[in-house]
């Protein structure tokens, strides 16, 4: 598995793993989320000429498989998004995704990574959890995450519980 920035010719592909993604909630009665439309391309554009888009590639052909973009988002880099096609589940692609997005973490001084999430979905903060990551008390959220989850609220995302998880 190797990751690395994204380009823009793979962009619409970033999409395409997006909305299978999505998919699987459906069967958990979250047919908002996987109906829900995919970062646009103007969006993922923002995040690669940032630096903060980098894919995962499928060892035989080279095309993205999963995706990460992030920002930092006070003193931590922030993750906006990971998924993973569901044809590649259960191969530490999000696992490995993460892992280098806490070493560019790293790398510029940031004191680690954050998250919102779905609480009860297994592969959501369960999964997490199990990487480390540990959820943040309300008073542990600071401003700009506050102002993510109310952003995720107005978007109707707190139908089901959420949470905001953190990683040093």
């Amino acid at each position: 598995m190797r990751i690395r920035p994204a380009t823009a010719s793979e962009l619409p592909a970033l999409q395409g793993i997006e909305r299978a993604a999505g998919a699987p909630f459906r069967g958990l009665g979250m047919v908002e989320i996987a109906d829900a439309e995919p970062p646009s391309l103007d969006v993922l554009e923002r995040y690669r000429r940032a630096g903060r888009a980098w894919v995962a590639l499928d060892g035989d052909e080279e095309r993205p498989v999963g995706y990460l973009i992030a920002e930092p988002v006070d003193g931590a880099l922030h993750i906006e998004q990971i998924s993973v096609h569901p044809d590649f589940a259960h191969r530490r692609i999000g696992r490995t995704l993460l892992s280098y997005a806490g070493e560019r973490a790293r790398e510029e001084g940031l004191s680690g990574l954050t998250l919102t999430t779905f609480t009860e979905v297994p592969w959501n903060a369960p999964y997490y959890e199990r990487l480390g990551f540990r959820v943040l008390e309300e008073a542990e959220l600071t401003p700009e995450l506050r102002k993510i989850r109310a952003h995720e609220a107005e978007l109707g995302l707190d139908r089901w519980p959420r949470v905001c998880m953190r990683r040093d």
